[in-house]
């Protein structure tokens, strides 16, 4: 049975190679993806979800590594298949998923954090590891450590395409889908975004699969992602273990980002109703979680020359699910005095932009003094998912920045329907 598999993954690669121009090297111990072809190769083939399934390849990747940014560094994430401890090698330094230098093996998700300076010059990482096969107090036992080398393409200065997905409760291949709609018309993705509810509820941690299939599927470990958590993310009981699953600013789910000349914002609204509404169960704090955040903000604008007035920034995005710049129906209408406080901050100091959004699951640019603008937007608020979830149907969006401004796309599972320069 053994050699029947071997045999089938050799000819499933030399089809690989021949259909994607050598895009793929294999190895003994090492699956080598040029980063040009990353992308299409996992959307076509599902690389990874196929060596796990059909060959005896013996890595323990559940799927590519997500790379995403936070700060001045990549945060980057593994899903793993088995207890293993795992490490990042750039360049001639390793980085380590450690708590306090005792490195990590009983989690189904590595992370590792990376300058991204190292890795922007390095244009490459090497994920490496060891299984676990016993941990003891004294003498544990793995096994020799096995590697898988990917490329990394940093995000370009000047012209880039960035796709979001929101808002897909779960629908992995229609948002992977709708990528590829964007990609097929505008050239490749250059930045990610995950901007809220992309699982349904974090009731389950085989729910946060979703994120990195997704990841798996349209980056292939290349190019960097931004994640924003939604209202949804918040419910049930691994809300409150998020941060072990998805990338956050020292536990914090609110942060600043560096990518090339863009500066960002991620704000996070928490849950859509006030924290004693009876369907949280007396379990939210929410509104004292918005509190912080102004004071973050604050903070950014104190700290200005180091953030979005640093030398080189050429561009400012904020991203947050909800549009908080909109005045919703009870019993939605909350914190209206604290979001407009925060976009007022944003109008007058930090200066973003735009603005990308999900959670209404309609699609909208709202232009400063619009109707929907309640507290005076700083820039477009523009709304990038439409999906339709009884029906299982994923519609997204994008942009295109480049020297001429910014063209935003909407697009679903099966075709562009809008394209609009703002």
């Amino acid at each position: 049975m053994a050699s029947e598999k071997g045999e089938h993954f050799g000819i499933f690669i030399d089809k690989l190679k021949k259909r994607h121009y050598n895009c793929i090297k294999v190895t003994a111990k090492r699956i080598i993806i040029k980063t040009e072809y990353a992308a299409k190769l996992n959307t076509d083939a599902r690389v990874f979800m196929f060596f796990k399934k059909e060959t005896d390849m013996t890595s323990i990747l559940e799927s590519a590594p997500a790379v995403f940014a936070v700060g001045n560094d990549y945060s980057v994430f593994v899903r793993v298949a088995e207890s293993s401890v795992m490490w990042l090698k750039v360049g001639d330094e390793c980085f380590y998923d450690h708590s306090n230098g005792v490195m990590r093996s009983a989690n189904t998700v590595h992370k590792i954090t990376v300058p991204q300076k190292k890795l922007d010059a390095a244009k490459k990482y090497t994920v490496c590891y060891r299984r676990m096969i016993e941990r003891k107090p004294y003498f544990s036992v793995t096994t020799e450590v096995e590697e898988i080398e990917f490329s990394f393409a940093p995000l370009p200065r000047g012209k880039f395409n960035m796709y979001q997905i929101a808002d897909s409760h779960g629908m992995v291949d229609g948002a992977c889908a709708s990528a590829r709609v964007f990609e097929e018309r505008y050239g490749k993705i250059d930045l990610l975004v995950l901007n809220g509810d992309v699982i349904d509820h974090s009731g389950d941690v085989k729910n946060f699969d979703a994120i990195y299939d997704i990841c798996s599927n349209i980056t292939g470990g290349g190019i960097p992602i931004v994640f924003s958590r939604g209202n949804h993310d918040t419910r049930g009981i691994y809300a409150e273990k998020f941060e072990d699953y998805t990338p956050t600013r020292g536990g914090f789910s609110y942060f600043s980002f560096r990518l090339s000349d863009l500066w960002g914002l991620v704000i996070d609204c928490g849950e859509d109703k006030l924290d004693s509404h009876p369907e949280y169960g007396n379990t939210n704090c929410h509104e004292a979680f918005r509190r912080e955040q102004t004071e973050y903000i604050k903070s950014l604008i104190v700290n200005k020359e180091s953030e979005y007035a640093a030398d080189g920034v050429s561009r400012k995005i904020v991203f947050c699910h909800v549009p908080f710049t909109r005045r919703f129906p009870a019993p939605f209408n909350i914190e209206e005095d604290t979001y407009a406080e925060w976009a007022s901050l944003l109008r007058e100091d930090i200066k973003p932009d735009v603005f990308f959004a999900g959670h209404t699951h309609k699609y909208a640019i709202d232009l400063p003094g619009c109707e929907n603008d309640a507290w005076g937007a700083p820039c477009p608020v523009v709304i990038a998912s439409a999906p339709n979830t009884k029906d299982r149907f994923y519609a997204g969006g994008g942009a295109v920045f480049d020297e001429s401004g910014i063209t935003v796309v909407f697009c679903n599972q099966n075709s562009v329907t809008k394209e609009e320069k703002l």
